[in-house]
């Protein structure tokens, strides 16, 4: 409380993790603001101060800074200058410098491996592609791979999959040239996720190891359950996620996302079943379960860290399975999903975003699904994809480790 007066909690962008920051917040008695270009921003239209400016605007920044009392971001792209100038009137969360090498793959990987190495999780074999020098001097082992480029890259974007030399350098052509990463193609068996919440004080606190399935580059669903990932895996992913949080003195939520390698394969006789992915310095995709199945969701943990609050382990209550709710779901239904449907199963949470226009491939909302045990969450999760027309094939999409 500030001279009687609720303290006021600002945000950079307007999107569904900001809205569901700003829910968590006001549920906590703090006012809210938010700063995103667009005027019907998710989280703009449910704000206490909705502030319409580009991200690197002055007059929009000097705004967020006189009316709000600390400051995070919902996602990685904004730029780190702009968060380095608020952080000279305010507290903000994570930090600029942080931020900057969420969003760089090339500082990323050169982070994880100053934490991990020594701890046996390493990232996958890359090469930096900055000149046509690079190019030429690709080794050849690293091929097939990905190339991604080494910034503004998400949910697929900005990646091209080659399998010799003459694709590559026609992705390289295709991504205008930009810098870019080389990664080996990697035999993967399962992807997962680790959200970790540290303080400014250095507390720490994580959630469950996620399990989860992308499609075209873009989480389609996650499981959080015991035993959905073999102990070791799960203790070596935290124990990793909290390192790479500790190196960057961390304050906030932060995401980090593994491979699961076959253990049968010359990559992991090699590398070990564990390859460190890349972080998100925010909330994440994949801890959307947490609104249903935690006592603590990612986004009360993410006000706590702005505010200074204590941090409590959070405790999973309930097995979870998480669906990701894309526009082609409603270009595929004219407009209108089978949500009467859908909520009459048992266990089943709809959180929906608020956003006017669907596309294909823009994030909608999420379906949640909690249970007493994985078995009914799956039972509840293959009957809600049949009403949805969601592919989910749990034999396929989620085999043992």
């Amino acid at each position: 409380m500030v001279q009687g007066q609720p303290a006021i909690l600002g945000v950079m962008g307007g999107g569904q993790l900001g809205r569901m920051w700003t829910q968590a917040a006001q549920r906590m008695g703090y006012a809210t603001a938010v700063l995103d270009p667009d005027a019907e921003s998710p989280a703009g239209l449910i704000s206490h101060h909705a502030i319409t400016a580009a991200y690197d605007d002055p007059a929009g920044l000097a705004q967020l800074a006189q009316l709000a009392h600390a400051i995070t971001t919902e996602f990685e792209n904004v730029p780190a200058a702009a968060l380095e100038q608020l952080a000279r009137l305010r507290p903000v969360a994570p930090s600029a410098a942080c931020v900057a090498v969420a969003q760089d793959r090339l500082q990323e990987k050169a982070h994880f491996q100053r934490c991990l190495d020594a701890k046996g999780v390493p990232v996958a074999p890359f090469a930096s592609i900055q000149t046509l020098k690079d190019l030429q001097a690709v080794p050849p082992g690293l091929l097939p791979g990905i190339l991604k480029t080494a910034r503004m890259g998400y949910d697929g974007k900005g990646q091209v999959r080659v399998a010799n030399p003459a694709e590559l350098q026609a992705a390289w052509a295709q991504l205008q040239h930009v810098p870019c990463v080389l990664e080996q193609l990697l035999p993967l068996v399962a992807e997962c996720s680790v959200l970790v919440a540290r303080g400014a004080d250095g507390s720490c606190v994580n959630f469950p190891v996620q399990r989860n399935l992308h499609r075209n580059g873009i989480l389609a669903m996650t499981e959080v359950y015991p035993g959905n990932v073999p102990a070791d895996l799960a203790e070596q992913a935290v124990a990793a996620t909290r390192q790479i949080a500790q190196g960057l003195s961390y304050v906030g939520v932060l995401c980090v996302e593994f491979f699961v390698l076959d253990a049968a394969s010359p990559q992991a006789q090699g590398l070990g079943r564990l390859v460190v992915n890349e972080m998100a310095p925010r909330p994440h995709n994949s801890g959307h379960y947490t609104l249903d199945a935690c006592d603590q969701s990612q986004f009360d943990l993410q006000v706590r860290t702005m505010a200074g609050l204590p941090l409590t382990a959070p405790r999973l209550h309930s097995a979870a399975i998480m669906l990701n709710l894309l526009g082609d779901l409603w270009l595929a239904h004219a407009g209108m999903p089978p949500w009467d449907a859908v909520l009459a199963l048992p266990g089943t949470h709809l959180h929906l975003y608020g956003k006017t226009q669907a596309r294909a491939g823009r994030k909608m909302g999420h379906l949640n699904i909690t249970a007493a045990t994985p078995q009914e969450a799956r039972a509840v999760a293959l009957e809600s994809s049949a009403l949805l027309g969601l592919p989910l094939d749990f034999d396929v999409d989620s085999k043992p480790l």
